[in-house]
């Protein structure tokens, strides 16, 4: 089988058709060139040059070899690059799990990093909710989430990139949709559409926080799992809700949004913060490379991103 090397002296020797000349461009002499040629000759069992002591020319053999063998070494060129670039992570593939809230915020801003920023390298993306990404970043399937701070997990790491508050959604005409926010105390016992205990705890668990700090009663009526799925109840007029400030930019027009009040300590109380999390085994240079453009200057990448 001939080498890299072989083929490297034959397409030298084909280009420049002058064994002095090649030598010179490969940095070597003309007696370990020509041995070269020898060998892949003999390798490829026929000659590829015809020799006088005027003129190199290419045989019917050497003109079938050249363009394969740029090809190979085209190739060989470009593997190696490939492999560097995923090696410093400036190419690869990340497979980043988010919420279909975290669709409409975070995932864009990323989306243009890596655009703009780590062009070499392809997304794979996943809608889930925030504890089903914790399982997949826990097991492999996914190298970044873009979810809501459920629980810690051992060996998951994550941070704050976007801050987000709580609002009531109310059907469009409510008598509570002034315009001018709402007590969550006014909230007490209508109709409610809430979060799943087991697939959005987080939201579940928050609401249930902001309705005790004002001495509310939570009314529950339906439950789901995903923010569009409540704010389709509230259009259809079968209650209210609270979701993440950030829904109102692409909630359906029949839905209206008020500010919460509350007693002392309320704005200490509503976050609905985004992070982004990851395992902290993971190797892949790519995530590497993306977690330091999304966390640079302390996520400030996200700032104005709602």
């Amino acid at each position: 089988m001939f080498s890299l090397v072989q083929l490297e002296s034959f397409v030298a020797v084909a280009e420049e058709l002058h064994f002095g000349t090649a030598a010179q461009r490969l940095n070597m002499t003309q007696p370990p060139l020509s041995r070269q040629i020898q060998m892949l000759e003999r390798e490829v069992d026929a000659r590829l040059f015809e020799r006088s002591s005027r003129r190199v020319e290419l045989t019917e053999a050497g003109q079938t070899l050249l363009p394969a063998a740029r090809r190979i070494l085209d190739l060989c060129t470009k593997t190696d690059l490939d492999v560097r670039r995923v090696a410093t992570g400036d190419a690869g593939s990340i497979v980043i799990g988010y919420t279909a809230i975290a669709g409409q915020t975070g995932l864009p801003t990323i989306l243009r990093l890596v655009k703009e920023r780590l062009s070499g390298v392809s997304l794979v993306l996943r809608e889930a909710v925030s504890t089903d990404q914790l399982d997949m970043l826990a097991n492999g399937s996914i190298d970044i989430g873009l979810l809501r701070p459920v629980v810690s997990r051992a060996g998951i790491v994550d941070r704050r990139v976007l801050d987000d508050r709580m609002v009531a959604a109310f059907p469009l005409g409510h008598e509570l949709a002034t315009g001018r926010g709402v007590m969550i105390r006014e909230l007490d016992s209508l109709p409610l559409m809430m979060y799943s205990t087991a697939e959005a705890r987080y939201f579940h668990d928050l609401v249930l926080r902001l309705f005790d700090s004002a001495g509310a009663r939570a009314n529950v009526t339906q439950f789901a799992s995903q923010i569009p799925a409540l704010l389709a109840f509230v259009a259809a007029g079968l209650g209210i809700s609270l979701v993440p400030a950030s829904t109102m930019r692409w909630a359906p027009r029949e839905v209206a949004f008020e500010e919460l009040r509350g007693p002392a300590g309320l704005e200490q109380l509503n976050h609905a913060n985004l992070h982004v999390a990851w395992n902290e085994s993971n190797g892949n240079r790519a995530v590497a490379r993306l977690l330091e453009l999304i966390l640079a200057d302390d996520g400030e990448v996200f700032d104005g991103v709602q």
